[in-house]
């Protein structure tokens, strides 16, 4: 069973369509690396298509109707979308789920240090990655820094042409024979992910020997790298060392995403897994005009470390927001919040793995999901006999099925990679607990989860259409 190639069937107007959503897509990843911007932004745009904040309604005293566009967000790291349609909130929603988290190095919480003259940030690595992929390529930071007097300070540094780059060192080929006869495991090891960024120290007159009276003077003598790095911050932030304590600083690679190939068939960019998936569904959502039944668009933080945490898929956040919608919309009370739950539908919106050649060997072909073929659907995903996985029902295929060919969809179905090659799982299983239907859908990648992903332009373009298709028509 082979499906064609997406490309072969597009109009002029469906290519210069697919190149404005490419276009718009490169530049919103390329903006928008952390999951904090992304939710700020997402809330922007919901904002100028005429979505309410949720809280606002509430507090007001307010009451929702048919037609209404909400949304809510919760510690500035997810966001659910809702517009509400003709038919009873009872009767469920249509929903499309995806996280906005990707694979990166976190800074500790006591990350700076000084050692033999050179000034370095300790991280902790966030998600699944090759420690390897991440030396030697520029990176920057995002992020913010809380003080204790309640202010908050925007960290962005490594993204502007004028600003500078920071990096985690190699070791040399020369002195490596060791080191490349390490397993890829071994041959970086996650505790030395950490970043230069400064070896010049800071002079200080009147601070040498024993005159130094001052105790900063002493600290910037005893490790002067560290001492004007620190000076740095300072003066561009307003922070002191012990700030770093109540910080999230975030190092991802710098630099903006780009069109990939002769044929600029291709986006290279970091983090598409899942921001190509997050961005599309956002687009659906906001496409959507005059929905039947209910859409919702949930965006979702901590799915790379297991959907965890206040800001998950795992956490009381979409139930509480749903329940509060059901409530302004005159349909309150628990029973008929989970009637409404079990009868809902969901495309999990999550990356596949796209078919490399020239890694063959882990991907059984006729199952695989190719660049170029369209929007992927997974009926399981999972490892070692589907464990963790949420394996959607013969008959919710068949509807999502109708609802893509009804729209003239490029689709393709595949699982992820070979039996016992390895496996992986989304936040499919945990809204699947309410008794909806759920499938996993979304973009296949190529180099997931490395620091410069590739997706096809064309699948971009299919999950769009896909996504406004499942939320208009299911």
């Amino acid at each position: 069973m082979e499906r064609e190639t997406a490309w072969k069937k597009y109009s002029p107007d469906q290519l210069a369509e697919l190149e404005r959503v490419a276009a718009d897509y490169i530049d919103f990843i390329s903006e928008n690396k952390t999951e904090r911007l992304f939710a700020k932004r997402s809330i922007e745009r919901a904002q100028k298509a005429g979505y309410r904040d949720l809280a606002e309604v509430y507090a007001a005293g307010g009451t929702l109707k048919p037609g209404d566009k909400v949304y809510a967000q919760t510690h500035g790291k997810a966001v659910i979308l809702a517009h509400l349609g003709t038919r009873p909130l009872t009767e469920g929603f249509n929903i499309l789920g995806a996280h906005i988290d990707s694979p990166r190095l976190d800074l500790k919480q006591n990350p700076l240090f000084e050692a033999d003259e050179q000034a370095r940030l300790d991280t902790h690595y966030y998600g699944g990655i090759k420690h390897y992929q991440w030396v030697t390529l520029p990176l920057a930071l995002h992020g913010v820094i809380a003080k204790e007097d309640g202010t908050v300070a925007d960290v962005n540094v490594g993204e502007d042409p004028n600003d500078p780059v920071f990096c985690v060192t190699d070791l040399l080929i020369h002195l490596a024979k060791e080191q490349m006869g390490k397993s890829g495991n071994d041959i970086v090891a996650g505790e030395d992910l950490d970043i230069l960024v400064g070896n010049r120290p800071l002079v200080i007159e009147g601070a040498a020997g024993a005159d130094a009276a001052d105790a900063d003077a002493k600290d910037a003598e005893k490790e002067p790298v560290k001492a004007l790095a620190l000076k740095l911050l300072g003066d561009k932030y307003g922070i002191t060392e012990d700030d770093f304590l109540s910080a999230e600083i975030e190092a991802v690679p710098a630099g903006r995403a780009r069109e990939m190939g002769f044929d600029r068939s291709m986006v290279l960019g970091y983090g598409q897994d899942d921001k190509s998936c997050a961005f599309t569904s956002l687009l659906a959502q906001l496409a959507v005009e005059n929905p039947e039944r209910t859409s919702v668009c949930v965006l979702v933080d901590k799915e790379e470390i297991g959907s965890v945490g206040a800001t998950g898929m795992a956490s009381q956040f979409f139930e509480n927001v749903i329940a509060e919608i059901m409530e302004l919309g005159g349909c309150g009370g628990d029973l008929k919040l989970r009637h409404a739950l079990a009868a809902s539908c969901m495309l999990s919106s999550d990356v596949s793995a796209g078919f490399d050649p020239a890694y063959a060997s882990v991907f059984e072909k006729k199952n695989a999901a190719f660049l170029g073929h369209g929007l992927v659907f997974n009926k399981y995903t999972g490892a070692r006999g589907k464990s963790g996985s949420n394996d959607a029902s013969a008959e919710y295929v068949a509807r999502v099925r109708r609802a893509m060919d009804d729209a003239h969809v490029t689709f393709q179905t595949a699982e992820l990679g070979k039996v016992d090659a390895g496996g992986g799982g989304t936040i499919a299983y945990l809204p699947a607990k309410y008794g909806m239907d759920v499938i996993d859908s979304g973009v296949p990648v190529l180099s997931m989860h490395a620091p410069w992903e590739v997706t096809s332009k064309a699948d971009l373009y299919e999950a769009y259409r896909g996504y406004v298709a499942f939320l208009e028509n299911m």
